[in-house]
């Protein structure tokens, strides 16, 4: 229970820290932090989790990640729905937290996105699903390859929060213009669920593409690894 309460944790902070800079602060008027700061904020979550609670749960906070981690031999498979669902409750948390916060201020819409994943009219690029779809395989692959990589027994010990931590930035300074960057099916669910309408009907690829990506590239980190598992 422990590992589970700080998955739930974790995950409701990356949620509330990630969405929260993209609802409240990403367009603020005059001081905005734009598609750097909420990149930045995402990859920050990670980060400090990582020290936080990296030694208690190993610090998933994502559903496909923990999938990843299972394929790539790294984690037992008979945790992997507890953890699953202590996310995807941090995330909804959080997406409640941020719902109640944002709230305050008058005129607030969620139906108009609440920091939402989406494609086709719903990216923000205008992207395909076809391009969303290939674009959160391949972000999440090599997300589980740094994560993978940076956590083996082999690295430099110590580093691996600022690796991950790292890589999440990149991947959002990459994607937000495609589909507002998932890479993660609790933070998707978690404010998805309460935006409602198009949000909910378009969830689904932002379980699917997530965790076939996260397989990927935890069957490519063994492939070239060697025998080594954490």
């Amino acid at each position: 229970m422990q590992k589970y309460g700080a998955e739930f944790l974790g995950t409701f902070w990356l949620v509330l820290g990630g969405c929260g800079s993209a609802v409240l602060a990403a367009a603020f008027p005059h001081v905005g932090i734009g598609l750097l700061g909420v990149s930045l904020a995402f990859g920050l979550t990670v980060l400090t989790m990582a020290f936080a609670i990296g030694h208690i749960s190993g610090c998933h906070l994502n559903p496909a990640v923990s999938v990843g981690l299972w394929v790539g031999g790294r984690f037992p498979g008979s945790q992997l729905l507890p953890y699953i669902v202590a996310q995807v409750l941090g995330g909804l948390a959080a997406g409640a937290v941020l719902l109640l916060i944002a709230s305050g201020k008058a005129g607030f819409d969620v139906t108009a996105g609440f920091a939402s994943n989406g494609y086709g009219e719903h990216s923000p690029g205008g992207y395909s699903m076809l391009a969303a779809a290939v674009c959160e395989v391949v972000m999440t692959a090599f997300f589980l390859i740094v994560i993978m990589g940076a956590t083996d027994k082999r690295a430099p010990a110590g580093f691996a929060p600022i690796a991950i931590g790292l890589a999440l930035t990149l991947i959002h300074l990459i994607s937000i213009p495609v589909t507002n960057t998932s890479v993660n099916p609790a933070r998707s669910t978690g404010v998805a669920f309460f935006a409602g309408g198009w949000a909910i009907e378009q969830l689904w690829l932002f379980w699917v593409a997530p965790i076939v990506g996260a397989v990927l590239g935890a069957g490519a980190y063994r492939a070239i690894s060697g025998t080594e598992r954490a």
